[in-house]
């Protein structure tokens, strides 16, 4: 049975392909709950996100 051992270039390429789907996954789940609560029908959710773009400088309107 042989064992397949990655050369160096190879380990690299694949920490970079988990760091980008990671990346990804962030990216999806943060715009997901922006989406959510930017047109959330509770009142407060939306107040305290459009506080939460003033605050921190964000153009929103």
């Amino acid at each position: 049975m042989q064992h397949s051992v990655l050369t160096a270039p190879d380990r690299a390429l694949t920490k970079a392909r988990a760091s980008a789907r990671a990346a990804c996954a962030a990216a999806a789940l943060g715009l997901t709950i922006l989406w959510a609560v930017g047109f959330s029908p509770l009142q407060i959710l939306h107040n305290t996100a459009h506080d939460t773009r003033h605050s921190l400088v964000f153009p929103c309107h």
